[in-house]
């Protein structure tokens, strides 16, 4: 389908889904008479529009699927007067091609979603896993990760963002046996996921420092590479300091309920005696703590 037809699809689909809310609507709700010549279902559009504070030829338009643009103050204006949930709220805005904003109660749907998740990662004792937000900052991790990938809770804020410790980190590019790989892909991905955040000062700030620091990250970042992976499922061999070669599978799930977060999960295989390896770093870094458990992730 060409990207007319598909517009023009969306458009129809976006002016049918306010047409549905509109007649679900009953006068009384909103103060005014039904009145015994009504025949709209619901409300009026020219009942709406006032309601919504908004033009009536422009609301039928958009009714219609007239190729108009709509600013997120009218799509907000439209959600609150026609009493949409959620998920009615994120599908009106998706059909218009904006940015969901953030609620107050979605903030604290995001703060109950990290505990739970940081509740999960430390279940998953055995295997090092971490979660990462859409900066790709590293924002909560259990203590298989730590001895594996290095304390988290030690690391500054530059340390922990993924991308930064992959190309400035001398120890984190020691641990794979294919570096250069795991990077590329890692930096394709990001380039992917954060395409809506190009402009803003976090993300110039990021890729013109590695630009000027990293000659690997200034050789492939104008290559575009795009990939929408983060690290695509499969193994790496670890190089660890201390436990020497270990092999694990790994994947990473994107989070239904935020999807701005992501968590990688590494399960130990039984080459090069890797489950036995980690468990002898387990077992030492509880008896001499090196590596602390980390904390609850601010919310």
């Amino acid at each position: 389908m060409d990207k007319t037809k598909s517009d023009m699809e969306r458009r129809k689909e976006l002016g049918d889904f306010l047409k549905s809310r509109r007649n679900r609507m009953q006068p009384a709700d909103y103060g005014l008479s039904a009145g015994p010549r009504r025949k709209a279902k619901g409300l009026r559009r020219e009942e709406l529009a006032q309601l919504a504070g908004i033009g009536q030829t422009w609301y039928t338009w958009l009714e219609q699927g007239r190729d108009i643009n709509v600013s997120a103050g009218v799509l907000e204006s439209l959600a609150r007067i026609m009493r949409m949930d959620a998920e009615e709220r994120k599908h009106l805005f998706l059909l218009a091609h904006h940015q969901l904003p953030i609620t107050n109660q979605e903030e604290d749907n995001k703060g109950n979603v990290r505990t739970v998740l940081q509740n999960f990662l430390e279940h998953w004792a055995d295997c090092p896993a971490f979660m990462m937000d859409y900066k790709w900052d590293i924002c909560a991790w259990n203590r298989a990760a730590c001895v594996v990938f290095g304390d988290f809770a030690q690391m500054g804020p530059k340390e922990l963002n993924a991308v930064w410790r992959c190309f400035m980190s001398a120890s984190y590019k020691e641990l794979f046996a294919d570096w250069e790989g795991h990077a590329r892909r890692l930096l394709a991905s990001f380039r992917a996921s954060c395409t809506r955040f190009i402009g803003e000062p976090w993300f110039k700030e990021l890729v013109d420092e590695l630009s000027e620091q990293s000659k690997e990250f200034r050789s492939w970042w104008p290559l575009h590479d795009i990939m929408s992976i983060p690290i695509p499922i499969g193994k790496k061999e670890i190089r660890h300091p201390k436990a020497g070669s270990m092999v694990m599978e790994h994947i990473t799930f994107q989070v239904y309920d935020d999807p701005d977060l992501k968590v990688t999960l590494y399960r130990p295989l039984h080459e090069k005696e890797t489950v036995e390896k980690l468990n002898k770093l387990l077992e030492e870094a509880l008896i001499t703590p090196a590596v602390r458990a980390p904390d609850k992730p601010e919310l």
